[in-house]
């Protein structure tokens, strides 16, 4: 099971897809701890300009220490009630948030799974398609590693890497190894989203 916190109507619009630790927050290993959980100053600002643009603000994360038994699924849900506050305060919102709790290969069931919602896999992403109606070609997914690329590839959106995070070091001594490269490369997700929006209106 994946789990899902939408929050807005369904509307079929494109959206703007964000990678919670290292995007959104600062990256600190596995946050088992809502004191550990710190947003970057930006990440408002970031959002409330997706609000006004007509992309839908959707996060997306892989947490698989819930499988590893680092932490219960019920900090998860404290955490994003913690961020959805914290974007709300600052007179922005989040659409959704969908994230998955599995690995693979470790921990117990029903954690331990073979999902389609782990990404680079593009469950989480399909399940706001139909939740939100996105229309994903159209959308763009923006992240700290590979993986995020990978992910809006296969969906057939535009893949941003920002450079907080892991994406300064996926940038440096990865990127020259990979088959395709990043769609836009930005500093972090203010500078992502001000590239993005510019980008969408030349395309428009």
């Amino acid at each position: 099971m994946s789990g899902a916190e939408p929050t807005g109507p369904a509307a079929r619009r494109p959206a703007i897809f964000m990678d919670r630790d290292g995007t959104l927050s600062h990256e600190v290993g596995y946050v088992n701890h809502l004191s550990r959980f710190q947003l970057f100053p930006w990440t408002v600002e970031a959002i409330r300009l997706i609000n006004r643009s007509g992309f839908l603000a959707v996060v997306v994360t892989n947490q698989a220490g819930v499988a590893r038994g680092y932490f219960p699924e019920s900090l998860i849900h404290e955490v994003h009630a913690s961020l959805q506050a914290s974007i709300e305060e600052g007179g922005a919102r989040l659409d959704g948030i969908y994230f998955c709790p599995h690995h693979p290969s470790l921990g117990a069931p029903p954690y331990r799974k073979d999902c389609d919602c782990r990404k680079p896999r593009s469950g989480l992403l399909k399940r706001a398609e139909e939740d939100l109606g996105i229309d994903l070609v159209a959308s763009y997914v923006v992240g700290d590693r590979h993986g995020d690329l990978e992910l809006a590839w296969k969906a057939g959106a535009r893949a941003v890497l920002v450079q907080s995070g892991y994406g300064r070091g996926e940038l440096q001594y990865h990127a020259p190894s990979w088959r395709r490269q990043p769609d836009i490369v930005a500093e972090h997700l203010l500078d992502a989203v001000l590239q993005i929006l510019a980008e969408s209106r030349t395309v428009a």
